[in-house]
């Protein structure tokens, strides 16, 4: 699969999806997903209330499109029945300068069904050839089981677990995945900020 910078027109495809660049018009129903309690249940001070902070969101998603070749898709369905629907968004986006950071965040609707191991085949496969040699990481909050099993099954594994920096629930416990092993200095940068 070949990844291009935005506007160049590369819409990968999986085997239920078309992964594109987000654009203006996706904004409604992204800040709908971002919105929408039951989609951040297990993280609800990550839950957005206005238009104006997904805006922002897809600002950084487009800015590391430009900066890095790679960040986060629109993920829209290629079933018959549910054809051009939005899915959810995924992908990978550099974070710190010193790791792939993989996310994905699923619409309800298609929870379970395998979605998300779609989006992240693709975007570790997009990863490893944009950069092979960053590592592939994943935060979670711990408790969100289904985020854990999906990033376990991509073949991540936990390498750290402590509080969640910035978060205001005191009790909030970050977990940290990798696809390697990192250096304590590297998992530092990571989990400091």
């Amino acid at each position: 699969m070949r990844i291009d910078a935005p506007g160049s027109g590369a819409n990968p495809t999986t085997d239920r999806l078309v992964l594109s660049v987000p654009q203006p018009s996706d904004l409604a129903e992204l800040h709908q997903l971002y919105a929408d309690p039951q989609v951040w249940r297990a993280d609800p001070i990550s839950r957005q209330s206005s238009q104006e902070q997904t805006a922002t969101m897809v600002d950084r998603w487009l800015a590391g499109w430009q900066r890095d070749g790679l960040s986060m898709w629109v993920a829209r369905s290629t079933e018959p029945a549910t054809e051009g629907q939005l899915v959810g968004i995924g992908g990978c986006f550099v974070r710190f300068g010193v790791a792939w950071n993989l996310g994905f965040r699923l619409h309800p609707t298609f929870w379970g069904q395998g979605y998300a191991q779609e989006i992240i085949r693709a975007a570790v496969a997009a990863a490893r050839d944009v950069r092979p040699d960053l590592p592939l990481t994943a935060y979670l909050l711990e408790g969100n089981t289904r985020s854990q099993r999906t990033t376990e099954r991509a073949g991540l594994r936990q390498v750290w677990r402590g509080p969640d920096a910035g978060n205001p629930d005191p009790h909030a416990i970050r977990l940290l995945y990798a696809d390697r092993d990192l250096s304590p200095a590297l998992v530092k940068t990571l989990t400091d900020n």
